[in-house]
């Protein structure tokens, strides 16, 4: 494949990373990270986030977008960690009723996170990273690794002894 094949494809094909969906704006918030940092780190040149229900964007809008920036192809991953019927049934649905909308437009859904190799590596590095964070002291920041308690004092998830609720 030639230089100029290979980009028209990144060009012509988008990924939708399509999570739940939340009414906290936090959560929500994560979502449209975690599509940033893949859209800096991948060769795909069209990339949005989604939410499946109670937040927008929506798959449809998604969808849009991908199409108003030139997409041929949409490849919709559902950021959840296990199949259900989200994947199996809703995703599709909603994918499907997107791509009515745009005849001509290829789009495919992907499998969840699941148990996929790398997760292990991931939770090994949660757990160290906890780890370190639960170790300081409390009356310094913590240190930078936790995506939640960067530079707040100490783990904000350490349970005290008197607990069994984490410290919030």
């Amino acid at each position: 494949m030639t230089h100029a094949q290979n980009q028209s494809d990144k060009v012509r094909t988008a990924v939708i990373i399509v999570d739940h969906g939340s009414r906290r704006a936090e959560s929500n918030e994560m979502l449209h990270k975690a599509a940033s940092r893949f859209a800096a780190d991948s060769q795909y040149e069209i990339v949005e986030p989604a939410h499946m229900e109670l937040a927008e964007p929506s798959i449809a809008t998604a969808f849009d977008r991908c199409v108003q920036r030139g997409a041929k192809r949409v490849i919709v991953f559902p950021y959840f960690l296990s199949p259900g019927r989200h994947w199996t049934e809703d995703i599709p649905a909603l994918v499907t009723q997107a791509a009515h909308r745009h005849p001509g437009v290829e789009s495919l859904v992907t499998a969840p996170f699941g148990l996929h190799p790398d997760m292990n590596a991931i939770i090994n590095d949660r757990i160290q990273r906890c780890l370190q964070n639960a170790s300081a002291n409390k009356n310094q920041l913590s240190p930078p690794g936790c995506d939640i308690c960067h530079g707040t004092p100490g783990c904000q998830f350490a349970t005290d002894e008197s607990s069994d609720f984490p410290n919030r």
